[in-house]
């Protein structure tokens, strides 16, 4: 009898077919080895994730003063620790279902929750991260519009609506798949908002301001916060849309490997931020020095244009800006 796909996290999957898992395991219940393998190193990159997403919590938390771009940064670092922490758990029911025979029946209203929770987690990253940096282009391209009249409240009113609006879609389709009401196109639309909106537009806006700052006529070194949200970005294209893109190509051509590289790939994503905040702030002529803190408060202190005096007031305004 051919096996029914219950284990990827689509909601368009997750309990579909369960009507018709009726068959017994044999003794030997696992069937995919590969699985226990990427679900080991999953949870093992999960947990890296977990303790530099808290580093990175603790300091702009309790140890920095808020600025505009902390306030993103914290409320990214608060998505990616609720991803981090949904997605073992599921990992773990799959190893369990795995070795002790279990029937997916059992666990059908515990992967749907863990499906959602996962979803608003994973979408919220995304809309953080991606209006952070279109912020930061913002500032670069605008520096006195964003230094003069910059709503003082933007970077919170626009987190709470991202938030707001990664609950609606994780809502929207778990109600569409676990229902069977019109799951598939709620899947197509979704997935081309997040690829072209919040993903695509990001990194290739990202991308240009970079290459305008580094090979315009007046040549510019970005600032470090800039060099981390643009290695961000280009992270998320391409660890963080894969699994938009199968989840849509599930509709049509199901692959449970592919699945699980795309949330081995995920948990890369949402783990490698504070790497990068590290690797930016403590990187010093070719050399790593001080501690993560000192690392961490080098990226997102802001540089007072006093710092720079021997630029012009026209560059020293615009660097500052970076």
């Amino acid at each position: 009898m051919e096996e029914t796909n219950t284990t990827d996290l689509s909601l368009s999957n997750v309990t579909s077919g369960y009507e018709h898992f009726q068959y017994i395991y044999p003794s030997d219940c696992i069937r995919h080895y590969w699985l226990l393998i990427i679900a080991g190193v999953s949870i093992c990159i999960c947990l890296c994730g977990l303790m530099g997403n808290m580093l990175v919590l603790w300091f702009l938390g309790f140890q920095m003063k808020k600025n505009p771009f902390t306030v993103y940064v914290l409320n990214l670092a608060v998505a990616d620790l609720l991803l981090l922490l949904f997605l073992p758990a599921y990992f773990t029911l799959d190893i369990l279902q795995q070795i002790y025979c279990l029937s997916p029946l059992q666990y059908a209203s515990t992967y749907d929750i863990l499906s959602t929770l996962f979803m608003f987690s994973y979408f919220a990253s995304m809309y953080l991260l991606s209006a952070m940096s279109l912020e930061r282009c913002l500032s670069v391209l605008f520096p006195i519009w964003y230094r003069c009249h910059r709503p003082k409240h933007l970077s919170g009113i626009t987190c709470g609506v991202l938030w707001a609006l990664a609950a609606l879609f994780a809502s929207l389709l778990s109600f569409a798949c676990i229902f069977y009401v019109s799951c598939r196109e709620t899947w197509h639309g979704v997935s081309t908002v997040n690829i072209l909106i919040f993903s695509l537009l990001p990194f290739l806006s990202n991308l240009a301001l970079f290459i305008k700052l580094r090979c315009g006529t007046r040549r510019r070194h970005p600032g470090k916060l800039y060099v981390a949200v643009l290695l961000s970005v280009t992270f998320l294209f391409i660890f963080g849309i894969p699994y938009s893109l199968m989840v849509s190509i599930n509709n049509y051509y199901s692959n449970e490997f592919c699945y699980y590289v795309t949330l081995l790939l995920t948990s890369l994503n949402s783990s490698v931020n504070p790497v990068i905040y590290f690797l930016v702030g403590g990187c010093r002529q070719r050399c790593f020095r001080g501690s993560a803190t000192d690392a961490l408060r080098r990226v997102f202190e802001e540089k007072a244009p006093s710092e720079d005096g021997s630029r012009g007031p026209g560059d020293t305004a615009a660097e500052t800006s970076l």
